[in-house]
């Protein structure tokens, strides 16, 4: 491909063309590209950043309501992957302990000891093993512990509310040297450079299930892209079979790019300078409960950037690569809240969400008696849902029309300057959010 802006957007195009006419919105099927890329990545194509280094692997949460088809854009870059040689994905499901054990490949070891005195490993071994563990030189000598979850239902990956497990993988997004830690079992496990990358899927409910509301301020929180999506409409009931000839040459193109984009990398001066002038101009959205996001937002764009400098297998990030990387993240940031919903808002969240989510699939003012029979499920009585219409009014977030219906009110997204992105690289689905 060409080292041009168009080669850059090409690639997501062009994956956008392999995943063919699916009923999964463009927007999780360009997140699912991005995300994939950074996994192959790791830590074999970074940018020095003052004292530290930063690494393409990204979090990544689709989120939208039942029948978006979160799975569906997962499980086709998931098969993309395997069919390209990528084999480090976790398991469907697992604990905390489980997974620290599965990244160390002290679960390989255990298979050892069980197996010792039949060609496994020795007595002598395991005491070792267990009393010192490997040297911190041995640990560094080997490769970085990678580690793709690809959970298509995010709240089937690991238990709700896990706290712990979350704090983990928060720590891991931009963690370097040697992870130490001793498992409940007793066990010490020591991690080489883990590299964790996450695409997952929820919805705004089993968000709110997942994760307490005491998220909001934590690390995990704050390194996660929250990608909203809505039903496109299209009903297909017989996909298409991929092109063979396109199949293979995008699982090739993936191979090669694992193999190519080795190293240090670094910014071209005009990218540079294009993204010293977004650090300093950006500021956020109205939205108190990105108050960590924000924080690490320059981080978020410079993975993103490796990512599309990778995706056109260039040795450094050009300007074009910080316009498209900017461009696809100020875009998504524009739905962030929508795609948290009420959650963290207080007490009857869920049903200020439902309401929401209903209010926003329609054209037509909906009247009260016509909220209520959708959400009686929800509600204890008819005061709540008239509490909650309220508090959504005075909040901006629903109006009421002449006649006494409610429409939610949709605000335009923020202003930014024309030379920071450039909205005509993504698709016109995408423009349409």
């Amino acid at each position: 491909m060409p080292n041009s802006v168009s080669a850059c957007a090409d690639f997501f195009s062009r994956y956008i063309q392999y995943v063919g006419d699916t009923e999964s919105p463009a927007i999780f099927h360009r997140w699912c590209a991005i995300t994939a890329i950074g996994a192959l990545l790791g830590r074999n194509y970074h940018l020095h950043h003052g004292h530290f280094t930063v690494n393409a692997n990204i979090y990544t949460m689709l989120v939208g309501n039942p029948g978006t088809r979160k799975s569906t854009a997962i499980k086709l870059v998931k098969k993309l992957l395997v069919d390209s040689g990528y084999n480090t994905i976790a398991a469907d499901k697992t604990t905390k302990e489980k997974f620290l054990l599965d990244l160390s490949g002290e679960a390989e070891l255990d298979e050892g000891f069980k197996t010792a005195g039949k060609g496994g490993a020795s007595d002598t071994s395991i005491l070792d093993a267990n009393l010192w563990g490997d040297s911190d030189d041995e640990l560094a000598s080997r490769p970085a512990a990678e580690c793709f979850i690809m959970a298509d239902e995010w709240n089937d990956f690991t238990s709700l509310g896990n706290i712990e497990f979350y704090s983990l993988l928060g720590t891991f997004w931009d963690f370097s040297g040697i992870y130490k830690n001793r498992i409940k079992t007793g066990k010490s496990v020591n991690i080489a450079n883990p590299t964790v990358s996450i695409l997952s899927g929820n919805t705004p409910t089993g968000f709110s299930l997942a994760f307490p509301s005491e998220i909001i301020g934590q690390g995990f929180f704050s390194r996660l892209i929250l990608v909203h999506g809505e039903s496109t409409g299209r009903k297909i009931a017989f996909p298409a079979k991929p092109d063979p000839a396109l199949a293979a040459e995008m699982s090739g193109y993936l191979n090669r790019l694992k193999y190519e984009c080795q190293g240090t990398i670094a910014l071209t001066p005009t990218a540079q300078k294009l993204i010293e002038k977004i650090y300093a101009e950006y500021e956020g959205f109205e939205d108190a409960r990105f108050e960590s996001y924000f924080n690490r937002r320059f981080t978020h764009l410079l993975k993103i950037c490796l990512v599309c400098a990778a995706s056109r297998l260039s040795r450094s990030i050009g300007e074009q690569d910080v316009l498209l990387a900017n461009t696809i993240l100020t875009h998504t940031e524009n739905n962030m809240p929508k795609a948290l919903g009420e959650f963290g808002k207080g007490r009857n969240s869920d049903v200020a969400n439902k309401v929401i989510d209903i209010l926003a699939a329609t054209t037509k003012p909906l009247m009260f008696q016509d909220i209520w029979k959708l959400v009686a499920h929800d509600c204890d009585k008819q005061l709540t849902l008239g509490d909650v219409l309220t508090n959504l009014r005075a909040a901006d977030k629903v109006q009421q029309v002449q006649g006494g219906g409610f429409l939610a009110k949709r605000k335009p997204p923020k202003e930014v300057s024309n030379d920071l992105v450039n909205f005509e690289l993504l698709t016109k689905e995408e423009r349409g959010l």
